[in-house]
């Protein structure tokens, strides 16, 4: 590799290859998934999926260089091209999702997914740019229908608050947008309400809410808090 051409300047210990023609991939993959609802109040979503891919896409890093009579480098430059994986690549993850119904009015509800890239050769030159954590999960609180005092009594109002947990991963881009993706979290949150005199609902919300500024890319810049609101206004029910 060039790294140890860098450390010994000896050019026997660089490896030439050919950029051969992209192919398409091909993916075989298995599914299986059991929705269920228990006690008339838990409604359960769960998923397994398992893929094997041929001719896998994703790229390979080289360097056209030139070199002077003591194989010292003069000139280089750096290219990133997709290739097809040599080997066969599986991927596996599993979900589940539950929501809890406390009553008419209020709600809680979680899920948890789990991600998986598995190579079946290591020296396999290809880097996946898989770019996925492995573990992630969300919790939450929903309430919907609250009935106002305002409007004589007509109008209502909710609100939900959503914690998000993502595992940090190995993002890889390019070769100076390649590295690690710490762990992060966030809040999000949103409150509505409901005119019917107007046929129109109010929300206003905000996601990553205590605005923990993360990245979800690497390279990428700092993510925080993003405010919105909006209007929607119903024709048909006027």
């Amino acid at each position: 590799s060039f790294s140890d051409y860098r450390n010994t300047q000896d050019t026997d210990v660089l490896r030439y290859f050919d950029i051969e023609a992209i192919r398409p991939e091909r993916v075989q993959t298995f599914e299986v998934g059991y929705r269920t609802t228990l006690f008339d109040r838990a409604y359960v979503d769960a998923g397994y999926y398992y893929s094997r891919y041929t001719d896998f896409i994703g790229f390979n890093i080289g360097l056209e260089a030139d070199f002077d009579n003591n194989d010292l480098v003069q000139d280089f430059q750096v290219y990133r091209y997709s290739a097809n994986s040599q080997n066969i690549v599986t991927t596996q993850g599993f979900s589940i999702g539950v929501n809890y119904y406390l009553n008419e009015y209020f709600a809680v509800n979680g899920n948890y997914s789990w991600n998986q890239l598995v190579t079946a050769d290591e020296d396999d030159p290809i880097i996946p740019a898989f770019n996925t954590p492995e573990h992630k999960y969300n919790l939450g609180f929903t309430a919907r229908d609250l009935k106002s005092s305002w409007g004589a009594g007509k109008n209502k109002y909710g609100f939900s608050v959503n914690y998000k947990w993502v595992e940090g991963f190995l993002f890889e881009g390019s070769p100076q947008f390649t590295g690690f993706v710490p762990s992060y979290d966030m809040v999000d949150a949103q409150v509505n309400y409901r005119v019917e005199s107007i046929s129109s609902t109010f929300k206003f919300g905000a996601s990553n809410l205590l605005n923990n500024m993360q990245i979800q890319t690497y390279g990428g810049p700092r993510i925080g808090r993003l405010a919105y609101f909006s209007v929607l206004f119903e024709l048909d029910n006027r």
